[in-house]
């Protein structure tokens, strides 16, 4: 009878546990406007970005950059239009997560912020506007990709949600860079090797409302 007893309060317990949440990357005050704004699938997404983190922070870059970039890349593409009934809507990374969805900017703000989070200094860090071109329609298309710089001035290593392996920036000819930003600054992008030029202190409005949401 006591260990009949002791296997229950232990069920308990281990629920309870489950319920309030264990995470180390996302507040339980967070998990649980997840859960009551996007529903209970939205609280798993966030309990495995959560794993997905603490298992990627005793890696190598390279490694942290293919966890993070392959977990993101499995969210569906969703034009901002259906999911937030705007024209152009940049998600927080918890919107994102929440909803499971979004167009090119949300998967490279989440990836930045991911890999702010696994120690990855900012200066390493771009997201970066660029025109895609597509060889079957026969134009070019406004996206945006995550780039680190190993370096200063170094070629960068591309994670995108269109062609989801990493690649050096001189590798994926498909993309034009125009201009390059994170949390500090906003660069022109100048070609794919050469050093960027900076043009000031990051002041996107989209970026700052975006902010104020986090």
């Amino acid at each position: 009878m006591k260990s009949i007893i002791v296997g229950v309060v232990f069920i308990i317990f281990s629920y309870y546990l489950y319920a309030i949440g264990t995470t180390k990357n996302i507040s339980q005050a967070n998990l649980i406007k997840i859960e009551r704004k996007y529903g209970k699938k939205a609280k798993k997404r966030a309990i495995l970005w959560d794993e997905m983190i603490e298992n990627a922070k005793n890696k190598k870059i390279l490694r942290k950059l293919k966890s993070v970039n392959d977990f993101f890349n499995k969210f569906k593409y969703i034009s901002d239009e259906k999911v937030w009934k705007k024209k152009d809507y940049w998600s927080s990374p918890l919107e994102f997560i929440g909803v499971g969805a979004g167009d090119c900017e949300d998967y490279a703000i989440a990836k930045y912020f991911s890999l702010r989070i696994l120690g990855i200094p900012e200066s390493k860090l771009k997201i970066t506007y660029v025109k895609l071109k597509q060889k079957i329609r026969g134009y070019e298309e406004s996206h945006m990709v995550l780039n680190y710089y190993h370096r200063e001035n170094s070629t960068p290593v591309v994670l995108d949600n269109i062609n989801k392996k990493l690649k050096l920036a001189t590798k994926r000819t498909d993309l034009k860079p125009i201009y390059s930003f994170n949390a500090s600054g906003l660069w022109e992008a100048q070609n794919k090797t050469k050093s960027l030029k900076r043009q000031g202190d990051n002041k996107l409005k989209k970026w700052h409302a975006m902010m104020s949401r986090i």
